[in-house]
């Protein structure tokens, strides 16, 4: 296909800029997917604070702060992946698979602890009081775009193996 010059974006060449975008934006949606769980968790801790049963506060109970303790640590991981990857970034030292994976990771925590976070709730989990479905929704999405979770695997392997298995 001919590109008229006017179409072209400048300095660019090859399939680099594009690829650009695509790191760019994985970059953008590893970082989302955390703040998404965190709002989850956040949710999950305040409600368990607030819900009584047996009169007492359900964060009381053993199997509540084990989901707790499970979500924050986990969160407390994924941040540390972009934080460092953000390091890389600034220093023009990231890949694009180190992206890919943070994307994959990342998204992949994200739908975990907002369904964890939604049993938590119980019934109100589904309600629109709350925002966790709204985040399950977003995260089911993103799961699909910018590359599937196959995708980011297959691209993570290329690098750890050197093979390529999209061929």
């Amino acid at each position: 296909v001919k590109v008229p010059k006017e179409n072209l974006l400048p300095n660019k060449s090859g399939l680099g800029a594009p690829l650009g975008c695509l790191d760019s934006a994985r970059y953008g949606i590893a970082w989302g997917a955390l703040g998404a769980a965190m709002d989850c968790y956040d949710t999950a801790l305040r409600y368990s604070k607030e819900r009584v049963q047996f009169d007492r506060p359900i964060a009381g109970f053993q199997l509540q702060q084990k989901k707790l303790a499970e979500m924050i640590t986990e969160i407390t991981k994924a941040q540390l992946l972009v934080w460092r990857l953000g390091k890389l970034k600034n220093e023009k030292r990231a890949t694009s698979a180190q992206i890919s994976m943070a994307k994959r990771n990342n998204v992949d925590m994200a739908l975990k602890i907002a369904r964890e976070a939604r049993q938590m709730l119980g019934g109100m989990g589904i309600t629109g009081e709350y925002p966790i479905m709204r985040h399950m929704m977003n995260l089911e999405s993103v799961v699909t775009y910018e590359g599937t979770h196959d995708i980011h695997l297959l691209i993570t392997g290329m690098d750890i193996t050197g093979e390529n298995a999209f061929k």
